[in-house]
């Protein structure tokens, strides 16, 4: 007769050793999501002085200018009166390279009837122009009757008086002296030097004898500065 054996139960295993067992970790925080920084504060307008209170009220609100771009046509050309088209004796006058400066020296021709003199460099085409008679005299002076200590400041006012007119041509007359004692051209020969010296020469371009018609050899066309 047999007996059946008894059933032995497995050891469980001897647990692991762990040391750290006992303590319990903690899980890493999560990083908290940014916050969106808060909206600038408006700034309270300043006050605005009484002056500028009062611009702004007349003026009212303004803003930015924004740039317009847009297309410009080429200028209408000018028409004549704004081109100041010359005449003919302006046209002649444009050529010359005036001495604003005055007082030049001067290129002097004469003969016993006629005498003549520009300051040097002048265009030659306007002094045969001169001497043509083709300027149109705007004033003139007659030095008759007078002494020479008399005619020189008579014809240095009436030079300084027919500029600032604007006057660009004026007679002068001074005789032949037919009458004078020796019968000399003392008012003639003044003249001459008059105009080439001091005063007066500082606003004389040019001078020559008259056409018969003005005076002839007893008066002078004088071509005065602009």
């Amino acid at each position: 007769m047999s007996y059946p054996r008894p059933v032995t139960k497995k050891k469980d295993p001897p647990p692991f050793n762990n040391p750290f067992s006992a303590v319990k970790l903690k899980a890493p925080a999560r990083p908290e999501p940014a916050r969106p920084p808060p909206p600038p504060k408006s700034k309270k307008p300043e006050p605005l002085d009484e002056e500028s209170a009062l611009f702004l009220e007349a003026v009212g609100a303004v803003g930015p200018v924004r740039p317009v771009k847009e297309r410009v046509g080429p200028p209408e050309p000018p028409t004549a009166a704004q081109l100041k088209i010359p005449n003919e004796e302006a046209e002649s006058l444009a050529r010359l390279a005036e001495l604003v400066s005055g007082g030049g020296e001067f290129d002097l021709s004469d003969s016993d009837e006629f005498i003549e003199g520009s300051v040097h460099g002048f265009d030659e085409g306007v002094m045969r122009k001169l001497r043509a008679g083709d300027f149109s005299t705007q004033a003139h002076l007659d030095l008759h009757g007078l002494t020479r200590e008399e005619a020189k400041p008579a014809l240095e006012a009436f030079i300084q008086k027919a500029r600032i007119a604007g006057h660009r041509c004026v007679l002068v007359i001074t005789g032949r002296g037919l009458n004078s004692k020796d019968q000399l051209p003392v008012l003639k020969q003044g003249a001459q030097q008059w105009l080439t010296h001091g005063r007066a020469a500082k606003q004389v371009l040019g001078f020559c004898s008259a056409r018969p018609k003005d005076g002839g050899a007893g008066a002078l066309y004088v071509l005065l500065r602009r």
